[in-house]
């Protein structure tokens, strides 16, 4: 019976490692658009790819309908979610507003730790501006994870850091076109900062919802 028990322990955490596995790599190539939206998702081309079994695949795809960038397409399977200037208005909308209360939130709960982690996550997004390393979107990211963290809300987080991944699809998706504005985006982030460590919540989100809109109002252009 321990044995039994055991083996079936064993191949649960198999399949949950695998299915975590797909679902971190599928949402990376719909965030990145290597597979855009509207694309068929088709469960031999993915194991395939991933070098995954179908079983993990599909319970993937199911974790992604929730984080909405993957639909179910009735009885005939999944594909990635479709874009338009309709849907990333409405993202933005949230997430500005989201945002504009996580960082108020944080400035008023504000910790010499918090500020010191958002110093380290700046630096480090300016090292990889600098280097050209290719980390740039994963320090950029965790800079404006950072910004957040302090807000003492898990569920506010969780909606803020889904937003984050819903937008930055639209941005690559826009990235890819000739015409996509070019901006100082280091001394954005660098305004940002200095008025969150001045612990000034009014000016601190102004910044941020300037940084914010400069890349909407294109984004919703291109998808004109």
């Amino acid at each position: 019976m321990t044995t039994s028990i055991n083996l079936n322990y064993k191949e649960v955490l198999f399949d949950t490692s695998a299915t975590q596995k797909a679902y971190r790599a599928i949402r990376q190539m719909i965030v990145l658009c290597t597979l855009p939206p509207g694309e068929k998702l088709k469960i031999q081309s993915l194991k395939t790819t991933l070098n995954i079994g179908a079983s993990p695949i599909r319970e993937a795809l199911s974790l992604l309908t929730s984080d909405l960038l993957v639909e179910r397409i009735d009885q005939r399977g999944f594909r990635v979610a479709a874009a338009s200037r309709e849907n990333f208005e409405e993202l933005f909308s949230l997430r500005c507003s989201l945002e504009d209360m996580a960082l108020r939130q944080c400035i008023a709960n504000a910790t010499d730790e918090w500020e010191e982690n958002l110093v380290l996550c700046h630096h480090r997004l300016g090292c990889s501006v600098r280097d050209k390393n290719g980390n740039f979107e994963q320090h950029h990211k965790a800079f404006h994870t950072a910004l957040l963290a302090n807000c003492g809300s898990s569920i506010l987080m969780k909606f803020c850091n889904q937003l984050y991944d819903l937008n930055v699809r639209y941005r690559n998706l826009a990235g890819q076109s000739s015409t996509y504005p070019l901006r100082d985006v280091t001394d954005e982030h660098a305004n940002i900062l200095q008025a969150a460590l001045a612990r000034d919540a009014n000016k601190a989100s102004e910044q941020l919802l300037t940084h914010y809109r400069l890349t909407g109002a294109f984004l919703a252009e291109q998808l004109s």
